[in-house]
């Protein structure tokens, strides 16, 4: 859709219609909804000032970027929102050429952007290009966002960030004052005036440029932005982000400065949708909806593991005093909103800052305190060197309950939980195991509440695949659960969720197979395997992990230490690739990963 020629009438439409449209299709499809209506004027005052085919457009996150999709070429696919083979519900270059970069985690912009503008000036390109990146409050407090902003103002690249303050406003904006200076520092005229002042002041010495310079700062005082301009970076703001007429002339400045510039806009979350309009965390990312009421379209009787594991965290909390925990940002996804709330000086919400987490809870262990670090499991990717060198190398009692591990649907390559494994297994002192329904969930908490070195246990998003099995028994270390025994040269091996695609898999079988509950992938049962070994010639895992690196590398490694040659062993974990977005089913069809089809590659 071409806006270059539209006037602010005839734009503020185009909104409306691009508020509708991802209303139908997310309330149909699900997705992010809240911050994505809210940055709607922002997106297509870039697109009024910009040219996203030249200019780096680059979204933090990009769950906010659906306006952007809409307004480069993709308004008849964006039906296909989120859905297998569809569009993505984040920015990817393999989709369009207005996409500059994939983006899925929080805090990357501001480092792209620096990024992108050292090629700009390399290439001598500034006359033609200017990264432009649009960077959410709650992104604002990752130290990565730091890092970039520090060297950015210490080299001056122009690049202009847009700062979308939707929740948690930097600085409370002091009135129609603040209102009023932020519009003079962002026209022409101030400009000028600044320029030219200092090139007055550069002939009368250090004395004029003081006075000159504590001038200005007392102006800026009464403006939240002091900060960025002593790290360097010019600031205009705050001003209103549905304003697209204000939004407009102000991206139009700061585009002609050649300066780095970062502005303040203030938006709503869920603009033009009432129902979702505030700081409600529910209407962040959602399922599929009734758009009259807000309810949601799917209703599921089966338990979440996440709440599964809200309440088994609930009951050891009441017993042990001394069980505290956090999460990243992320208090209602984990299950720990709850806890948040019944226990707020033992549970913390530290923001979008994963390292942060991890070393936090580490010197909580140091002091004695058993804490629970509740991270989706493709986030703690984001804390690794953390995990190394805050936790297991001083061996401190710290759980990570890794939320959403295996394919997790619709938000697809970004947010797949499937590294957990393989980056995990290989550190000193972890112990690593998981559950494989809601009773071993208990037990598993349990085991890990009393446990006295680091370790981490997996569990999926949704439900426990929904399969009748025998009844758990306690969580001993390093201890597996041989399940179902016959006399057969087929062991099937399942590591948490795994376990009950096994069983699954057994009910397409004509012949009775044995089944081991593996429990624990670091240490392994090895003496449980052994015996297996005698029994059982052809073993078969089914884990919801990366193959490389994962459970099945794990128990090849035993085989091979043990020298035990008799076993073929076949894994079912994932390939060495990134997995796609979509419907989980039709996902795990496409991966050929569906009982049915992996029955048949037990028995050919």
């Amino acid at each position: 859709m071409n806006i270059k020629e539209k006037s602010i009438k005839e734009l503020e439409v185009v909104c409306q219609d691009i508020r509708n449209e991802i209303l139908r299709v997310v309330s149909k499809n699900g997705g992010h909804l809240s911050s994505t209506l809210g940055a709607t004027e922002l997106i297509v005052a870039m697109h009024k000032v910009f040219d996203s085919k030249k200019d780096p457009f680059i979204f933090d996150v990009s769950h906010q970027s659906y306006a952007h999709k809409l307004l480069t070429d993709r308004w008849e696919d964006f039906e296909s929102l989120r859905t297998f083979d569809g569009l993505c519900g984040y920015t990817k270059p393999s989709e369009s050429e207005h996409d500059y970069f994939v983006a899925g985690h929080s805090s990357t912009s501001i480092s792209l952007g620096v990024g992108a503008a050292k090629a700009i000036a390399i290439k001598e390109e500034q006359d033609e290009r200017i990264p432009v990146v649009m960077i959410g409050d709650g992104s604002m407090t990752a130290g990565m966002v730091y890092e970039a902003l520090n060297e950015l103002g210490d080299r001056k690249y122009p690049m202009i960030i847009i700062l979308n303050d939707n929740e948690m406003s930097i600085a409370k904006p002091i009135g129609a004052l603040s209102r009023m200076l932020s519009s003079a520092m962002a026209s022409p005229f101030y400009q000028r005036f600044k320029k030219t002042t200092e090139n007055f002041v550069d002939n009368f010495g250090e004395g004029a440029h003081y006075i000159a310079k504590r001038m200005e700062e007392g102006l800026k005082l009464i403006t939240p932005g002091i900060m960025f301009e002593e790290m360097g970076i010019d600031y205009i703001g705050p001003i209103d982000g549905h304003n697209l007429e204000q939004l407009i002339d102000i991206f139009t400045t700061a585009k002609n400065l050649k300066r780095p510039v970062i502005i303040h806009c203030q938006t709503l979350k869920g603009k033009g949708y009432e129902i979702a309009e505030g700081k409600e965390e529910k209407w962040h990312g959602v399922g599929p909806f009734d758009l009259s009421d807000g309810s949601s379209s799917k209703k599921s009787s089966t338990k979440s593991a996440t709440k599964i594991y809200t309440e088994a965290l609930l009951a050891l909390c009441e017993k042990n005093d001394k069980i505290v925990g956090a999460t990243a940002a992320m208090p209602s996804g984990t299950g720990l909103s709850e806890l948040l709330e019944k226990y707020p000086d033992r549970f913390w919400d530290v923001a979008i800052a994963e390292q942060h987490a991890v070393t936090s809870m580490s010197a909580l262990a140091k002091e004695g305190f058993k804490p629970f670090c509740t991270i989706y499991s493709t986030f703690l990717q984001r804390g690794y060197d953390q995990v190394i060198h805050d936790t297991c190398l001083m061996d401190l009692p710290v759980v990570f309950a890794l939320d959403r591990a295996g394919i997790v649907g619709e938000d697809g390559e970004t947010h797949q939980g499937v590294f957990d494994i393989s980056f995990l297994r290989a550190i000193p002192n972890m112990t690593l195991f998981a559950p494989r329904d809601e009773k071993s969930f208990h037990q598993a908490m349990a085991f890990a509440a009393s446990y006295e070195h680091p370790c981490s246990l997996r569990y999926p998003r949704g439900s426990f695949t929904p399969t009748m099995l025998p009844e758990s028994t306690k969580f001993v270390l390093g201890k597996s659960q041989l399940l179902v025994s016959h006399e057969s040269d087929i062991l099937l091996i399942g590591y948490g969720n795994g376990v009950g695609r096994a069983y699954e898999t057994a009910s397409h079988l004509d012949e009775d197979v044995s089944i081991l509950d593996l429990r624990f992938v670091k240490p392994l049962d090895k003496d449980m395997l052994r015996s297996l070994a005698k029994k059982h010639s052809q073993w078969f895992v089914f884990s919801d992990s990366a193959k490389m690196g994962g459970v099945g590398s794990a128990i090849l490694e035993f085989l091979a230490e043990e020298k035990i040659l008799n076993v073929s062993l076949t894994s079912f974990e994932y390939e060495d690739s990134f997995i796609t977005h979509g419907n989980t089913k039709l996902v795990e069809e496409s991966l050929e990963l569906l009982p049915e089809q992996l029955a048949k590659k037990v028995k050919p």
